[in-house]
């Protein structure tokens, strides 16, 4: 006989479907063959799934048995295999009733087992169930520590399953498993450190609340121990939280990682990451044989923050240069080309040169055509023990004051530019968006002159310019805009 269950491959963030076919033909030698371009871990399935049938006292195939995964030239890796060839085999042996195969002819499965017949989670499951949503499937059966996760995509009825029995009691109607339901995991303002407990770094946190409200690259420099990583950490709570729509990336992406669980539940706030300096290229922006996300993609619409900057390779570095621009990444192989999304905020700190005074080169760090994705560059000088011990200032800002300020210049660059964000606008759109009244025109030529400002900062100071203005809901740019962009460029040392 012959048996057919639905099932996926995981190829970046995404999920490419699958069909596992089994026959079973009862006669000759006990021979089984996984054919259709399966890894280690794929041809190992045998073993586990002939283990869990036995434990559940279900009869294992007889004779020469043939389980096809196809297309066959797409690779097949991982163990979420398991849980689609078991019932396949059981559909091939006559196992299944008439019920059980209409309503697994529905289903997309996927799932590790164990040899006592258990499910263990696997990676992927929000694509999964978005596979499930584009194709002709109703309904997803899948490992329930990550069917909540699933759960919150729309239009696909999600299952999650302890054990083997349970799911073939599902697919029966005996026990009809529960429809999963989303779980949301930590909020926007409890994953974060509040802003009002900053003391002393007030064009910090100036420079936060700009790169927050334009979507723009910041730098910082400055001694051990005066802030620079507590400052990047607070900068994902003065986000706007994400959309519902914004959640289920962010979920997908967490689950094609293997960072969503029972406990974890659904992506509510964005991301920040902190790859170490020793990271390599394909662990920075992804990669590998098998392609899969690296830090960029895991930091998706939230902070990438790259402390001890000077200390990471420069080229690993230079990998960011083109997925900075495009929001992106793009990974080649043989016969396949992945996209993996890298929206990212970039967020920097180094040290200055020990027992230097001056300011240090971004050049000796970072490429020019990397600088130029970097519109902030500020100091960050040490804090006094007066500013420590002495009670925050009137009119100090909290974490919720900014986000709301900074959703009000999100709303007013949307309405003025759809969705590119201010640090993302080019020179000829500037011209159109961000008109400069003429005091502003007088003093940006004066600061790029009198600092030695390249060509290229004239359209930096300006995208922060436009972005000051809207935090201030100005329609122009003012003198005054300008004046404070260029407190966030005193790191420039002539272009």
């Amino acid at each position: 006989m012959h048996a057919v269950v639905e099932s996926a491959v995981l190829q970046g963030v995404d999920a490419l479907g699958c069909r596992v076919e089994a026959r079973v033909s009862g006669t000759g030698r006990d021979v089984t063959r996984i054919v259709g371009l399966p890894d280690t871990a794929v041809r190992e399935s045998i073993e586990r799934v002939e283990g869990a049938l036995a434990a559940a006292g279900l009869p294992a195939p007889g004779g020469r048995t043939t389980i096809n995964l196809a297309p066959a030239d797409l690779r097949k890796e991982g163990p979420s295999f398991d849980l689609p060839i078991a019932l396949a085999l059981l559909g091939a042996q006559g196992v299944l009733n008439g019920e059980a195969r209409s309503r697994l002819a529905s289903s997309l499965v996927a799932g590790e087992l164990t040899l006592e017949g258990t499910i263990r989670p696997v990676r992927g499951a929000v694509s999964l169930a978005d596979l499930a949503r584009r194709t002709r499937c109703t309904s997803c059966i899948l490992p329930a520590e990550v069917a909540p996760a699933a759960a919150l995509v729309p239009g696909v009825s999600v299952h999650g399953a302890n054990s083997l029995l349970e799911v073939l009691a599902h697919l029966s109607g005996a026990r009809p498993l529960p429809r999963a339901r989303p779980v949301v995991g930590e909020t926007q303002g409890d994953a974060y450190p509040d802003l009002i407990e900053v003391r002393g770094q007030a064009l910090a946190v100036g420079a936060l609340r700009v790169a927050a409200a334009g979507w723009h690259n910041l730098i910082m420099c400055g001694p051990p121990g005066t802030g620079k990583s507590t400052l990047a950490r607070c900068l994902p709570g003065i986000l706007p939280p994400p959309s519902p729509e914004a959640m289920l990336e962010l979920t997908r992406i967490a689950s094609a990682a293997g960072e969503v669980g029972a406990e974890s539940g659904c992506v509510a706030c964005r991301p920040f990451r902190a790859p170490h300096h020793t990271a390599s290229g394909p662990a920075l922006v992804g990669g590998g044989s098998v392609p899969k996300p690296g830090e960029l993609t895991l930091a998706h619409l939230g902070v990438l923050f790259l402390d001890e900057l000077p200390e990471f390779p420069r080229n690993v570095l230079d990998t960011l240069r083109q997925p900075l621009e495009r929001d992106e990444v793009i990974i080649a192989r043989a016969g396949a080309s992945v996209r993996l999304p890298g929206r990212v905020l970039l967020v920097a700190a180094m040290n200055p040169p020990e027992g230097a005074r001056g300011r240090r080169s971004l050049k000796t760090v970072l490429s020019g055509p990397l600088i130029d994705r970097i519109d902030l560059q500020i100091d960050v000088p040490p804090v006094s023990v007066e500013a420590l011990v002495s009670p925050q200032p009137a009119g100090a800002l909290d974490s919720a004051t900014v986000r709301e300020q900074v959703a009000d210049a999100w709303r007013r660059q949307a309405a003025r530019q759809g969705r590119v964000p201010n640090g993302r606008l080019t020179g000829k759109q500037l011209d159109q968006l961000g008109a400069l009244e003429p005091a502003a025109i007088s003093l940006l030529r004066d600061a790029v002159s009198r600092l030695g400002l390249s060509a290229r900062a004239w359209d930096r100071l300006r995208r922060v310019a436009r972005t000051i203005a809207d935090l201030d809901q100005s329609d122009a740019v003012q003198r005054s805009h300008i004046a404070e962009a260029v407190q966030y460029r005193m790191l420039d040392m002539s272009g």
